[in-house]
């Protein structure tokens, strides 16, 4: 279920008001978020709001990161919620990543959040360590950190080491970063068309107007699933299916389709 989730949305852990809310919609998945949404004057607050008690849906809480004031407090309180899943921001040193993973039992998986060039550089080793599930792009903080443009075309070599880096891993596909602008579905549905035609599986959401157009993104069209339900019929070996060459390495293709439509529709 963890590995499948497409579109999970942040909510700052020191608005309780808004947990429910935020279940309510068809995001697939709920962030507690302690780390950016919160004022350091709050974290206190936003830490004692952790519960898993408001949703059926997975959980993950995004905490601050190692070496903050505030990171050993946050690993405390994860202790006696048990999140599904934890999201490390600016994730760079595998060691961290090992040391997080037993102080929580070995029992809470971890979301790597890549957010600078030292993570991206580590990005093979952060997908290859213990406990590591997934890998998620920081896109915001990643182009702070170098002072580079968020554009689609400065961040295409980023989001494709992170794409291979989860496949070497044997992990699943990472989650791209957010799109920043809450009042453009148009964007929202390109930003996650574009990280779907990389490889990815899954994009962050900071507001509820977003789900929609990331969970449409990732779900195959009816086209793709007849032209995968025809290539699958099309027998063993090679055949032509629309005037196309298919063989097995299609078909693979094809199968996943089919898989990413029936997850779609849980």
């Amino acid at each position: 279920m963890l590995t499948a989730v497409k579109a999970p949305l942040f909510v700052p852990a020191n608005r309780p008001d808004r947990f429910a809310k935020a279940a309510a919609t068809d995001a697939d998945a709920i962030i507690l978020d302690l780390e950016d949404a919160v004022p350091a004057s709050e974290k206190d607050i936003a830490r004692a709001n952790l519960t898993t008690g408001f949703t059926g849906k997975p959980v993950f809480v995004r905490i601050n990161t190692a070496g903050t004031a505030w990171h050993e407090e946050d690993v405390l309180a994860l202790r006696q919620s048990m999140p599904t899943a934890v999201i490390l921001p600016k994730a760079e040193d595998p060691d961290e990543i090992v040391a997080l993973h037993a102080s929580l039992g070995g029992a809470v998986p971890i979301i790597a959040l890549v957010e600078s060039a030292r993570g991206l550089a580590n990005a093979r080793r952060l997908a290859s360590t213990d406990g590591v599930v997934r890998l998620a792009f920081g896109s915001i903080d990643y182009c702070a950190d170098l002072g580079c443009a968020h554009l689609k075309d400065v961040l295409l070599p980023v989001r494709s080491e992170l794409v291979l880096a989860s496949r070497l891993a044997g992990i699943a596909a990472p989650i791209d970063g957010v799109t920043a602008q809450l009042d453009d579905p148009a964007q929202t549905l390109a930003d996650a068309a574009h990280a779907r035609d990389l490889g990815m599986t899954g994009k962050l959401c900071i507001h509820p107007k977003q789900v929609a157009e990331i969970r449409r993104a990732f779900a195959p069209s009816q086209d793709e699933i007849a032209w995968a339900r025809r290539v699958l019929d099309s027998g063993d070996g090679a055949a032509n299916v629309d005037g196309t060459m298919v063989d097995e390495p299609v078909r693979i293709r094809a199968r996943t389709v089919l898989s990413s439509a029936r997850g779609n529709d849980t």
